[in-house]
């Protein structure tokens, strides 16, 4: 039988034992590898260079350095760098054990973290860099409100310059001059001052030469007689109560905001900061130090009475002087109004005490209206940001810390406050009072972007 032949199959093809080549060559770990610790990437955060560094190595290269650049090629980095998510995702897969090690040392590390921190609130504040939404949104928003600002700011201007041009006459007001020294066309000017009903009895008091001495000596009887003949006994009593502060100042008592600041510069100042920057703080201080010439008929302005509907009828300056003139206990309904108000919208007491204002100060009520929106809004801002980092519980020490500090600032101006110019109050007086609404109106846009980036 003829025997069977041999295959050469293993001549031909491969043998079983040789091993099977890879055509890819081995990813090792330093092909990952960070250019300042010189270890495995961890958040690799690339920059516009291209070069890619772990997040907490870029943190700390810019802690150390202050600079926005590159720490091999030095070129500056344009807007927030932002960690490579599908470079991380990689070498997570490629590298989990490394990864996981590298992070736990990192996690242990006090100035890693602190580093982290302040570079994560670095670039918070790049919002306009940092938020992408679209160049030609921010351009049109950018566009509306510097517009906005350039108005607001040309406004403030031209208000500045008219009291600063008449600050020289600011010593000649009725509330530097003595009752007795009063000319009867300066005890017009007192009546006048009273409300818009006080010009019904101008011509009489000028027909009679009422000046200074005689209206010291005036009566209520002689009120209601020719040639004065007041009928109206409202209109009879707001003039005699008026003339009795009067008579116990022997000046006239300030009746609005330019004649508050010109008998009280450091308080009118002092005011104005504390109910910008803490109203809270500063209605207290009313309360405590300065109840009855301030604090009633504010209190009385904001929460007025409702008793009948004739205040209404009987003109706005009549009815702002019967708020200044009460100085009646206020009722437990109006304590209720105000207690509410004071704890969760303190500045609408403010903007509702400056509507009150809008006939006698007519730019100046404004703008303190505008401003008081604006830092209501920024006060809900703060409120929001608390409560979405859950940080409630740090709460009471943010306020302790604001309580110290609104109090060491007040006491360091009072030590100080007979060497400051008069000068650089006012200066500070009428930034405060027509500039602020501007910057706050900026601070505001900021934060709603802010918000946008976060939500996007």
């Amino acid at each position: 039988m003829e025997e069977p032949k041999q295959s050469n199959l293993n001549t031909t093809g491969p043998e079983k034992d040789d091993p099977p080549t890879d055509p890819c060559p081995p990813i090792s770990v330093s092909e990952f590898s960070c250019h300042c610790c010189y270890d495995i990437l961890v958040n690799p955060t690339t920059l516009n260079c291209g070069h890619s560094f772990c997040r907490h190595c870029l943190a700390l290269w810019w802690v150390s350095s202050k600079k926005t650049e590159c720490p091999e090629c030095r070129e500056k980095w344009e807007g927030f760098p932002k960690v490579n998510i599908l470079l991380r995702d990689a070498i997570e897969k490629l590298f989990p054990d490394a990864i996981r090690m590298r992070r736990e040392d990192i996690q242990q590390n006090n100035d890693i973290v602190q580093s982290l921190a302040a570079f994560q609130k670095y670039g918070n504040e790049q919002i306009p860099s940092a938020a992408n939404t679209g160049r030609v949104n921010q351009q049109r928003g950018g566009g509306f409100f510097s517009g906005v600002l350039t108005a607001l700011t040309g406004v403030a201007v031209v208000l500045l310059v008219y009291h600063w041009s008449s600050r020289d006459s600011e010593h000649d007001l009725l509330v530097h001059k003595a009752v007795a020294k009063w000319t009867a066309e300066e005890v017009i000017i007192w009546l006048e001052q009273l409300g818009p009903w006080a010009s019904l009895y101008r011509d009489r008091f000028l027909s009679e030469r009422v000046n200074g001495r005689l209206l010291l000596t005036l009566t209520e009887e002689e009120f209601s007689r020719a040639p004065y003949t007041i009928e109206n006994s409202s209109h009879r009593r707001a003039i005699l109560m008026e003339l009795e502060r009067v008579k116990a100042l022997g000046v006239k008592p300030p009746q609005n905001l330019w004649e508050y600041k010109a008998v009280n510069p450091g308080r009118s100042l002092f005011l104005l900061y504390a109910l910008k920057s803490s109203p809270r703080l500063g209605l207290l201080y009313l309360y405590l130090f300065d109840y009855t010439d301030t604090f009633l008929p504010f209190l009385h302005t904001i929460c007025p009475l409702q008793e009948d509907g004739s205040g209404s009828t009987s003109g706005s300056g009549d009815h702002i002087l019967s708020k200044l003139l009460d100085l009646r206990e206020p009722t437990w309904k109006q304590w209720r109004e105000f207690l509410v108000k004071y704890s969760f919208l303190p500045y609408q007491l403010i903007a509702e005490f400056a509507w009150d204002w809008l006939e006698v100060h007519y730019w100046t009520s404004r703008f303190l209206i505008v401003n008081a929106m604006l830092l209501s809004v920024l006060e809900l801002f703060s409120f929001w940001r608390i409560w979405s980092r859950s940080e409630l519980k740090t709460v009471p020490q943010r306020m302790w810390s604001h309580f110290w500090k609104v109090s060491t600032q007040g006491l360091f101006v009072a030590m100080f406050w007979p060497l400051i110019p008069q000068f650089v109050c006012n200066c500070l007086f009428y930034w405060a009072l027509y500039f602020n609404p501007i910057i706050n109106i900026d601070l505001v846009v900021k934060e709603v972007r802010r918000l946008e980036t976060q939500v996007l």
